[in-house]
């Protein structure tokens, strides 16, 4: 399985596995699919149904409130992470720009919002320059730390702050993603890694359910 945390610091991720509670489609506990809605087969986990990730009230670079219901209409990535991440953060926003580009013309409909789990360090002149380098289209959220502590907590994503050598510090965080539906319903779990193919096939089909 693709790890699921951002740091090498074992110790913090295993307490975090479990802090983190999002289930996998095949155990006890995963949220049922809709009873009136056909079994998809998608390649990330499908959370169809999940009680969390239902409310997300943050502001973003621009200084606009923005919550889930504006962005109805289309298929919604979200993300949670910090600018100065050296790796997952970069590698998973870069690979959603390059999904909008696979998807042609319906890529419009694919809309990446970045959630700060920094907010300390990532201004919004910090998130707009960092997203805008990776696609214009990319929405970066922050709040205060307590509003920041709550989105996490609605969501199920673990984050903790990581002192490092030079006085500084690094963050720990979840590395998957939520996906959701134009009707505005948490549909999947991306883990990280998941091959880009497999994203860009889980969104169009995401997106042709919408058309029906």
């Amino acid at each position: 399985m693709p790890p699921i945390y951002s740091s090498t610091r074992r110790k913090v991720l295993l307490a975090g596995l479990a802090a983190l509670s999002l289930a996998a489609c095949d155990k006890p506990g995963a949220p049922a699919p809709k009873a009136d809605t056909p079994q998809a087969k998608f390649n990330a986990v499908d959370i169809t149904g999940a009680n969390y990730a239902r409310k997300l009230s943050l502001t973003d670079y621009n200084g606009k409130p923005r919550q889930l219901a504006d962005f109805k209409g289309k298929v919604l990535f979200v993300f949670f992470g910090f600018t100065q991440c050296p790796d997952v953060c970069p590698t998973t926003m870069a690979e959603l720009a390059e999904v909008r580009k696979r998807l042609g013309a319906d890529g419009e409909r694919l809309q990446g919002v970045f959630v700060s789990v920094d907010p300390e360090r990532d201004t919004p002149e910090v998130l707009k320059a960092y997203l805008q380098n990776m696609d214009p289209s990319f929405v970066g959220l922050r709040g205060s730390l307590a509003q920041t502590e709550a989105t996490a907590q609605e969501f199920k994503v673990f984050y903790q702050k990581v002192p490092t050598k030079n006085g500084s510090y690094t963050m720990d965080h979840t590395a998957g993603a939520f996906v959701f539906d134009p009707e505005g319903q948490v549909r999947l779990f991306v883990r990280y890694g998941m091959k880009v193919e497999d994203l860009t096939a889980d969104i169009r089909q995401l997106l042709a359910q919408a058309k029906h």
